[in-house]
């Protein structure tokens, strides 16, 4: 792919950031930002070093291609092919997690992204703290090359310490509420877990030079498909085993608290701003709980695709509704953020048949965001007196996917405690009853809410009981 034309002189690059987690997202949205904001800024300073988490496949991907990967856009307004060349290296943080140690205490580097999912963080439920029973976090503290991305980062961090090199910012690009503060709470918990005379002067050392910024990020980009990869190759007459397809659509949000230098994101397009968490909860409660809502639904409805989900009409209405009757009146908006036109354009990305976005995807991992995406909606209708009826639609709808599938086949890290919560006779009375005893999830004023219980029984039963039809007919008409 060298013989492409490339935005940026790969030979005065100089790595400034390194990545965790360089999977498609992140070479879709931090990558291409970062490429934009060198190549506008004429800074060549922030070269990227991407370690992956779980799997090599993205290194075996990149290596042969020198790190250079094509971002392909896919629906109405796409741009051309664009191959990206702001990765400078690639890393497997499995099988080399001591290098992974030494690019991150590199004097060049200034700036640590992180897109290490939900899982990655090894978050206690119970805590919301680091979580110690973790066998890896246990390894990770007792001095073996780090495994964990939070491992990794504060064995980088104790290294910049040791060396005497630069301050640093820790960005978390993951999708959260307060990502920025969680992964703070997160590495000081590892650091303080260090025996004293590491610890003390870690934390001394970070207090002075570390800072963790809140974010918010969107870009849709599903997974490449053979058909995507072959697509590509037809159009730029090379193989591309790491192309990655994404939506036109792309958007960062940063709070401006950095602890040195960083690139200028904002000449790409980020919004620096200081209510982050405003941006972030509209996201949440409006993009992607309809998004759930849609994948909950189509699956029910054997919709394999969430652009299949919203061309059904009633589950289109009922994303529209659960966003403008239950999310806008209860939600605080970001100044520059017209709530009406965002919900517009939600639903039009939603429709791009082009991204092949599944349903299934989409609604895995569903115990570790009911809570942020929905329950928050919920609750604040609630307080206010109001019946969150499309929001608890959307509840029931992960309930039944929970009640319908197998334990096995579950994609959820609290599959198994789900599945044993479950009543034999799976009546929607019993499972609905069932699921809201589940404290991870529902606490308890939400678990003895009888108006709650009574809507998620109702539209359980409907989901249940009467197919596609009769759910149409209850959103559209009941």
């Amino acid at each position: 792919m060298a013989n492409r034309p490339l935005a940026l002189d790969r030979s005065a690059l100089n790595p400034g950031i390194v990545h965790l987690g360089l999977g498609a997202f992140a070479r879709a949205h931090t990558a291409v930002f970062t490429e934009k904001a060198m190549e506008l800024s004429g800074e060549s300073g922030w070269g990227i070093i991407g370690i992956t988490q779980r799997s090599d496949t993205v290194v075996q991907q990149l290596a042969p291609q020198d790190g250079l990967f094509t971002v392909a856009e896919r629906g109405q307004a796409a741009a051309p092919l664009h191959v990206v060349s702001s990765v400078l290296e690639a890393v497997s943080g499995r099988d080399n997690p001591v290098l992974v140690v030494k690019r991150l205490a590199l004097p060049s580097v200034a700036v640590i992204t992180l897109t290490i999912t939900e899982k990655g963080y090894r978050i206690d439920p119970q805590t919301g703290s680091l979580n110690f029973e973790d066998h890896q976090i246990q390894s990770d503290l007792a001095g073996n090359p780090p495994q964990t991305a939070i491992g990794q980062i504060v064995r980088g961090l104790q290294e910049r310490c040791r060396l005497g090199v630069g301050p640093v910012t820790v960005v978390s690009c993951d999708n959260f509420p307060g990502n920025g503060e969680l992964t703070e709470r997160l590495v000081n918990a590892f650091a303080a877990a260090l025996p004293a005379a590491e610890a003390s002067p870690l934390m001394d050392w970070m207090d002075r030079n570390v800072t963790f910024p809140n974010t918010m990020v969107d870009r849709m980009v599903p997974a490449t498909t053979p058909g995507d990869i072959a697509a590509v190759e037809r159009e730029l007459d090379l193989r591309d085993e790491a192309a990655v397809v994404a939506e036109p659509f792309m958007q960062w949000v940063i709070e401006d608290k950095f602890a040195g230098p960083r690139p200028r994101w904002e000449d790409a397009g980020a919004v620096f701003s200081n209510d982050v968490a405003a941006w972030e909860a509209a996201k949440l409660r409006l993009l992607n709980a309809s998004h759930s809502l849609l994948a909950y639904l189509g699956l029910a409805a054997s919709k394999k695709t969430i652009a299949d989900a919203i061309a059904v009409e009633s589950f289109r209405a009922a994303s529209e509704r659960m966003m403008f009757q239950d999310v806008l009146p209860t939600l605080h908006l970001p100044e520059r953020l017209d709530g009406e036109t965002y919900c517009k354009q939600v639903l039009a990305r939603f429709a791009n048949p082009a991204l092949g976005h599944t349903t299934r995807k989409v609604a895995s991992d569903g115990s570790q965001k009911v809570g942020l995406r929905l329950l928050t909606t919920v609750r604040a209708n609630l307080d206010a007196g109001r019946t969150p009826k499309w929001a608890a639609l959307a509840v029931a709808a992960w309930m039944h996917h929970v009640a319908t599938t197998a334990a096995g086949e579950l994609n959820d890290p609290m599959a198994a405690e789900l599945h044993a919560a479950l009543p034999t006779n799976r009546s929607p009375a019993s499972v609905v009853h069932a699921l809201l005893g589940v404290r991870n999830i529902f606490d308890d004023r939400l678990a003895t809410h009888a108006g709650f219980a009574a809507l998620l029984e109702h539209w359980y039963a409907i989901i249940d009981e009467h197919g596609l039809e009769g759910l149409g007919n209850e959103i559209l008409h009941g």
